[in-house]
């Protein structure tokens, strides 16, 4: 199951955990932890369970980073609309997607404010581990609300606070300064910008013990070889890995094959979750969202 899923989802996946055994990569491991969450449900054709995408669609990624979400929507047949900053991840992402799409598709190098696309031109609306970047979200969410059209739904996900507040305590500061984390939610404003954007919100969730612990035990191994990885995310964590996150990697791929795992792993991400996401929907003409907004 694992092969099949890194075949799907990575341009380029590591050799998958049921062959390799020494050494772990904490990406596959992380990746077999989404599913796990309900994330790439290819049969049902969901990002995340709750967030359908269909050949009829128009995905739009802001902060496309590697692409996870676009190559998952073009394995839907959607069309895509990709965004980042950062040129290279805009230029590797749309070879792949020009080797796997016959759609119209669009790749574009923007901060996002604004971005120069049309409003309603989207269906489906991504943006993962975007906003805690931000100077100004709320400005950042209006933007993204008037590219989707009405009906639209929206997959959005920030950092959790308690894992933010315990990396404090050993990332480097960098890591908390722009262009990095310089927002932090809890999940109350999360959900309240998004509603006071105009959204109505579908489903939450929170997880991501895993790399909570993961992303620790990488700036401790990184302090102690006295190197500074300055704004490093997980996107930018790749092999060799330090021996302390493999061996982190090998401790929970042993837990989630325990007959207790994913209660375990359930009950840990509840106390410590690294990401909180949220679902919503754009209303359509004539409703009233929870913001007052029609």
């Amino acid at each position: 199951m694992i092969r099949r899923l890194l075949a799907k989802l990575w341009p380029a996946p590591p050799a998958p955990l049921a062959v390799v055994q020494n050494p772990i990569s904490p990406r596959d491991v992380g990746l077999h932890d989404a599913v796990l969450d309900g994330w790439f449900l290819g049969e049902t054709g969901e990002l995340l369970k709750g967030f359908a995408i269909t050949c009829d669609d128009t995905l739009l990624d802001v902060g496309c980073g590697e692409g996870v979400a676009t190559l998952f929507a073009v394995r839907q047949g959607a069309s895509v609309i990709f965004t980042d900053s950062e040129h290279d991840k805009v230029r590797d992402l749309a070879r792949q997607v020009a080797a796997q799409s016959s759609q119209a598709n669009l790749g574009l190098v923007s901060n996002s404010l604004p971005l120069p696309l049309a409003d309603g031109c989207a269906s489906r609306v991504v943006c993962m581990e975007v906003l805690e970047h931000i100077d100004q979200p709320e400005p950042f969410m209006a933007e993204l609300v008037r590219m989707g059209r009405p009906g639209a739904l929206y997959l959005l996900s920030v950092p959790a606070p308690v894992g933010e507040h315990l990396q404090k305590g050993i990332a480097p500061a960098s890591y908390f300064q722009a262009p990095n984390h310089v927002q932090v939610f809890t999940p109350e404003r999360f959900a309240a910008m998004v509603e006071e954007a105009g959204l109505v919100i579908e489903h939450r969730q929170a997880s991501g013990f895993f790399w909570v612990m993961g992303m620790i035990f990488f700036w401790a191994s990184e302090r102690a070889a006295g190197r500074d990885p300055g704004g490093a995310v997980r996107d930018r964590i790749q092999a060799p890995y330090p021996p302390l996150m493999e061996s982190w990697a090998k401790t929970w791929q042993d837990l989630l094959v325990h007959p207790d795992g994913l209660a375990i792993k359930q009950v840990l991400d509840q106390f410590m979750p690294k990401s909180q996401v949220i679902i919503a929907r754009k209303p359509m003409p004539g409703e009233v969202s929870p913001g007052g907004q029609p």
